[in-house]
């Protein structure tokens, strides 16, 4: 009943400014990512509310040498079907999965793939989020294919796929001595259906409004 998310939110997401500009000419030029460490399975990834971030994921992968200009888009959002790891239902629902899926893996004789740190994570965030990714992946593929044996058996199916996924996510050591506030903490959100991306915008920058209605002598104050 209160699995879709109402309303609209606004995401941003870092990426490289040929892309950036490649979305505002033409949104429909969307590529998902498809990674095997994606945080919340494969999808189209934005900062919930949150710019800076964006770009500074962006600037982080220049220093890697993996994007040369660094930009953000902004999008505004529609999460739908919205699979909320913020939402108890749907933790104790990738448990579910999750079992299932090992389940598979030792019949398989296979082992589990597992999260890793990238080399030189003073925190230990466990960035390479493997094992996450492909227990999210497994839930999304088994959902399509029992959709697709209902419709085939009976017409209809009472399996919903998932439009999004959405997680809070604690990273970056402590933002002050002792606190149990990370620097890095964010909310991430995965669109799988790009139909829920209602479109691109390009962020403005902030202006002081107080001092727009201040008098010119007191502004060079």
């Amino acid at each position: 009943m209160y699995s879709s998310r109402p309303g609209l939110l606004i995401g941003f997401h870092g990426c490289e400014m040929e892309t950036r500009d490649a979305l505002l000419i033409n949104p429909d030029t969307i590529k998902k990512s498809d990674k095997p460490y994606d945080w919340l399975g494969h999808g189209m990834y934005f900062w919930e509310n949150n710019a800076e971030r964006a770009m500074q994921w962006a600037k982080d992968k220049k220093k890697r040498e993996q994007i040369k200009s660094p930009a953000v888009i902004g999008a505004v959002l529609d999460l739908g079907y919205c699979c909320d790891f913020t939402d108890s239902r749907f933790i104790g629902m990738i448990q579910i999965y999750y079992a299932s899926m090992a389940k598979k893996y030792k019949e398989a004789g296979k082992n589990l793939p597992h999260n890793k740190d990238v080399k030189n994570d003073a925190h230990k965030d466990k960035i390479l989020r493997e094992l996450d990714c492909t227990v999210i992946e497994f839930m999304h593929n088994y959902i399509r294919d029992q959709i697709v044996k209902d419709l085939r058996a009976k017409g209809f199916s009472d399996y919903k796929l998932f439009d999004s996924t959405r997680g809070v996510f604690m990273e970056g050591g402590p933002a002050f001595t002792g606190a149990g506030i990370s620097e890095k903490t964010h909310t991430q959100i995965c669109i799988r259906n790009l139909n829920c991306i209602e479109g691109f915008f390009l962020p403005r920058k902030e202006i002081d409004f107080l001092k727009t209605l201040l008098p010119k002598e007191v502004q060079s104050n």
